[in-house]
């Protein structure tokens, strides 16, 4: 213990720490100033913070965080900038507005992620469904086609050979094979509705 606390007396403040001299004690890690303090300034504190933050709990936690810095950065006050009441007044307020923005950025981007995981959800079953839609039409479409039609556009597209690779699995002339790919597109195109 670092000496009796000064005390200023004032009209309505009898007992009232002198909290300029309290907060020289507090620069110098008095715990028992520090007490002394906290009993002067929290409920002020917590009064600034609720009236911002609206949440009791929270509010108690802000207010807690505030004391902290009092205590840390007690060697940063200097009386000719205003009084310790009006500087703590100045740190809660400030702590508290970055709660509530900080509370509402996690809000948000909770809420952007549930978005986000809603539209996949969507968009994954919306392509499964066209996928599966249009997969049907080529089906439908490709039983359009002449068999050699049908043969060649599926060993090309379906298994990736060359129009020579398909020539000789059919056992087709080259010529051949091209121009009844060339014919079974065009209708598979124009069964499909597909516009060049």
């Amino acid at each position: 213990m670092n000496g009796p606390l000064p005390f200023r007396r004032t009209e309505g403040s009898v007992g009232s720490p002198d909290l300029p001299a309290v907060m020289e004690q507090v620069a110098r890690g008095d715990k028992d100033a520090f007490s002394a303090l906290y009993d002067a300034l929290a409920p002020m504190v917590f009064g600034i913070v609720l009236r911002v933050v609206r949440d009791p709990a929270q509010s108690e936690e802000v207010t807690q965080e505030v004391m902290i810095d009092l205590w840390r950065q007690a060697a940063r006050y200097r009386t000719e900038a205003g009084s310790v009441s009006a500087w703590a007044a100045t740190i809660a307020h400030r702590r508290a507005v970055d709660r509530v923005r900080s509370a509402q950025a996690a809000a948000d981007r909770e809420h952007a992620q549930a978005v986000r995981d809603h539209h996949t959800a969507y968009d994954a079953v919306a392509e499964q469904v066209e996928v599966r839609l249009e997969s049907e039409q080529v089906r439908r479409c490709l039983r359009g086609l002449t068999e050699l039609q049908r043969q060649a556009v599926t060993l090309a597209y379906y298994q990736g050979l060359t129009y020579r690779e398909v020539a000789e699995t059919l056992r087709t002339p080259l010529p051949t094979i091209k121009t009844r790919m060339r014919d079974g597109l065009i209708r598979l195109r124009d069964c499909m509705g597909v516009t060049t």
